[in-house]
């Protein structure tokens, strides 16, 4: 593949590495560092004047930093004449801010300032994978492709739960009722939802099951967890209605705070997450975590947008 660059952010080299490695191409030579009063400093140690240039960044870990290095790359590669930046961003930070509340009307919209940033530092294209909200795609007036985990969130459930037939998808919040129904689609079974009252963020209040899972097999479905306050309860409830086993399948683990011993005290048979966001500390300290690689979609992106074709296959296909 001629003039195509990949590099890598500090936030996770291991997708990176699976990334290049897949596409038969290096990782380009850069430097980040930080200097004393904790500025981030970032050098690309090779040329990208002409070139198609890809920056792989999730929003992980130290987000703040990991954004701050994302932009300033974007930057760097932008001002040393690289012909066009994307910036792969597998997880997108900030996500949850998109909108104001009700309650609360002077939030802000910090998911919309990403995108005002992105483009700024000079992005050309963002290629990222379930949004929160669809409609963040609408903050950018740069193309956005929003890939989907959900032909390997299938694939996973056909080849590791046997009795996939007799299942029942579970959205934990209404939220989610569109990704869960089309899973549910594609398999052909039934779906069914948890309303949840919020008092305040991050803190779930009430909780009722709207669908029936009695003598089935549950499986909670949703794009991300955070501190997992919500689908541990969910399981719980879940477990109570009659269900006889209870997975949970999330695009994003973010698993901050109390999320791990919440995992391994509730009642999962496993709890499945993709790797935008890197797991391998996690999996130690909670043997119910199970991987997806999506390494794999996101490097067909890649080389579907350097030859300018279509994304689309991705939708629904899983790159073999």
């Amino acid at each position: 593949m001629p003039n195509i660059k990949i590099f890598s952010g500090s936030s996770h080299q291991d997708l990176s590495q699976k990334i290049a490695d897949r596409l038969g191409l290096e990782l380009g030579k850069v430097v980040t560092k930080k200097f004393s009063n904790q500025e981030t400093c970032v050098e690309i140690g090779e040329s990208v004047r002409g070139e198609d240039v890809y920056i792989v960044q999730s929003g992980c870990g130290e987000i703040n930093d990991n954004l701050m290095e994302l932009l300033i790359m974007i930057n760097a590669c932008k001002i040393a004449s690289a012909s066009r930046v994307t910036a792969v961003i597998p997880c997108f930070p900030y996500a949850r801010q998109d909108k104001k509340d009700k309650v609360g009307s002077r939030a802000p919209i910090s998911a919309k300032l990403v995108a005002n940033m992105l483009s700024v530092a000079g992005a050309d294209h963002i290629i990222t994978m379930d949004l929160h909200a669809s409609q963040i795609q609408g903050f950018f007036d740069i193309p956005v492709d929003n890939l989907y985990a959900e032909p390997a969130v299938l694939k996973w459930i056909r080849e590791n739960i046997s009795e996939w037939r007799n299942c029942t998808i579970v959205s934990p919040d209404a939220g989610g009722a569109k990704r869960v129904t089309s899973i549910a689609d594609r398999l052909n079974v039934d779906f069914a939802l948890i309303h949840k009252e919020r008092k305040k963020a991050n803190e779930v209040d009430r909780m009722v099951l709207v669908g029936d899972v009695k003598d089935r097999v549950a499986i909670l479905v949703d794009d991300m967890a955070d501190t997992c306050g919500t689908i541990c309860h969910a399981a719980d409830k879940l477990l109570s209605a009659g269900a006889t086993r209870v997975y949970a399948i999330l695009t994003h683990g973010i698993f901050s705070g109390p999320a791990i011993s919440r995992i391994n005290n509730a009642c999962f048979e496993a709890v499945v997450v993709t790797n935008t966001i890197p797991q391998e500390d996690k999996m130690k300290h909670c043997s119910k975590i199970q991987v997806i690689d999506i390494s794999m979609i996101l490097a067909e992106a890649i080389r579907r947008t350097h030859n300018g074709e279509s994304v689309s296959y991705l939708f629904s296909h899983v790159p073999l």
